[in-house]
């Protein structure tokens, strides 16, 4: 079994962690371990008909965002690394200074720790310098950055079809098989 944790931070974008947490449902052999952050929850019911709970019925653990002591807070709980997305730039300059004051972070901080994937879906712009440097200083210890850019030579044809493929290149990250997008051939 490969655990992979995704973590919903409070940016933006909150149909792409929903879309991530059901593509991962449904790959065998996956185990999600969730963590939503405070802000996270308030986004989601800005931008969603869907709750936390919903969320949290697509993955296989949940845990609170204040949890310190969950499992995936130690880098003795062995997992494949984590997803962090949406990843808003708080959480970004969080987890690159180690400012572990809540799970999300925590658990970020312990994949750049033990060497493990660290995908950060960055959902800001206009990006200003000290977000750049946030993210150059991120990449420089180990994560990779992948804000969500529509692949419009796949001639996206609803919102859900962009979405998909942003969740689709997160997964490819982790080699992960997928049919979320039409690949170039």
């Amino acid at each position: 079994m490969r655990r992979i944790i995704v973590g919903v931070s409070g940016a933006s974008g909150s149909a792409f962690a929903y879309r991530a947490l059901e593509a991962l449902r449904d790959s065998p052999g996956i185990e999600t371990h969730l963590v939503v952050s405070r802000q996270a929850a308030r986004t989601i019911e800005l931008e969603t008909k869907k709750t936390v709970k919903d969320f949290e019925a697509l993955a296989d653990v949940s845990y609170g965002h204040d949890d310190l002591a969950a499992a995936i807070s130690s880098g003795s709980f062995i997992t494949e690394g984590m997803l962090v997305i949406p990843c808003s730039i708080g959480s970004a300059a969080a987890i690159a200074y180690s400012l572990n004051a809540n799970l999300l972070v925590r658990a970020a901080d312990v994949c750049l720790k033990e060497r493990r994937k660290l995908v950060l879906v960055v959902r800001e712009t206009p990006l200003h310098a000290g977000h750049l440097r946030t993210l150059t200083q991120l990449a420089e210890t180990g994560a990779v950055i992948m804000p969500p850019m529509p692949a419009l030579y796949a001639k996206p044809k609803t919102v859900d079809d962009i979405v998909a493929h942003t969740v689709g290149k997160a997964l490819d990250q982790f080699g992960i098989e997928h049919k979320l997008f039409e690949r170039w051939s």
